[in-house]
């Protein structure tokens, strides 16, 4: 097995207890006891927050397919989209078929880490739960493989067998969700400085970056999460850090491209004793974007990889 790497975040001390999923709590924190202890990142889109936003708090697969067209239309440009919605692409099939589509679904997550990925799907609580085994059963697109757990009206692939060994025993990650939210982006450990710039980046965008700021001074960080609510962002970095206004104002310093950080993210406020910072969020697509592509200044590591200089072969 090769050695770890100096930006891998360590293992975490367990909380104690024996955490169970619970519909009543905010998405992000419901869905913690399903997260594997193994997953590196976790994206969740409450979609009923979302419609409210948006001004079609019931909407359901039960309204014309003009207005559901219209909302999603809408959810594209207007909300911190970080998923495009599962089921979408099999829309057709599953109402058909099934008489249910992504319009059921109240909240969608999805996490990563080395030992694979996975998703829930969590369904509206009035939905006829054989109906969507039905589908998973038909293994209808994305539910192929998927496993329905009728009494939480969820389906599910790749989650913790054990909530003793998930996210909401992990006291780095753990703390870091619970408000209300339009979505969520929670990453265990910090992001390499160079995936942080961006995409594009090249070695005179790290080089200028570096010039006027030492992220090699910058404290360690286990986790980060950005929770995006009505045109503003909360980033949660883990209380009392010393660092928090370095880490702030790196964004000021970015590599300018096309969207820049601060399309996504604007007028950043701190404050340090709680380790949060606060954003305007102009244009909430692109800081979907953004955090999908990692392009976050405030969450480097403190270590630098240089970017390799083209060779011109």
């Amino acid at each position: 097995m090769p050695p770890p790497t100096a930006d891998a975040p360590s293992p975490p001390a367990r909380l104690a207890g024996t955490p169970a999923y619970d519909a009543h709590e905010e998405p992000a924190e419901a869905v913690l006891p399903l997260v594997p202890a193994t997953a590196t990142t976790l994206t969740v889109v409450d979609l009923d927050e979302v419609r409210r936003q948006l001004g079609v708090p019931d909407l359901t697969s039960d309204d014309l397919m003009s207005d559901r067209s219209a909302f999603w239309e809408r959810a594209r440009t207007e909300a911190p989209m970080l998923t495009d919605g599962m089921l979408r692409e099999d829309t057709s099939e599953l109402m058909l078929d099934h008489g249910f589509t992504e319009d059921d679904v109240d909240w969608e997550a999805h996490f990563t880490g080395p030992e694979g990925s996975g998703y829930v799907l969590a369904f509206r609580p009035d939905l006829d739960m054989d109906a969507v085994a039905g589908a998973v059963g038909a293994r209808v697109g994305p539910l192929d493989g998927g496993r329905v757990l009728r009494e939480d009206h969820l389906v599910v692939s790749g989650v913790a067998d054990d909530g003793v060994a998930s996210w909401a025993t992990d006291p780095t990650v753990a703390p870091l969700v619970g408000e209300p939210a339009e979505a969520t982006y929670l990453r265990r450990g910090c992001v390499p400085f160079a995936d942080a710039l961006g995409p594009d980046a090249t070695a005179e965008d790290q080089d200028a970056v570096l010039a006027r700021h030492d992220v090699t001074d910058l404290e360690p960080l286990d986790a980060v999460a950005v929770s995006f609510g009505d045109h503003l962002a909360t980033v949660r970095l883990g209380r009392d850090r010393t660092d928090l206004f370095d880490r702030l104002h790196l964004g000021d310093d970015w590599p300018v491209a096309s969207p820049s950080f601060e399309d996504g993210f604007a007028r950043g406020v701190g404050d340090p004793t709680t380790g949060r910072i606060g954003y305007d969020v102009p244009h909430p697509a692109v800081a979907a974007g953004l955090a999908l592509t990692e392009t976050l200044p405030f969450a480097v590591c403190n270590s630098v990889t240089p970017i390799p200089q083209p060779t011109g072969l």
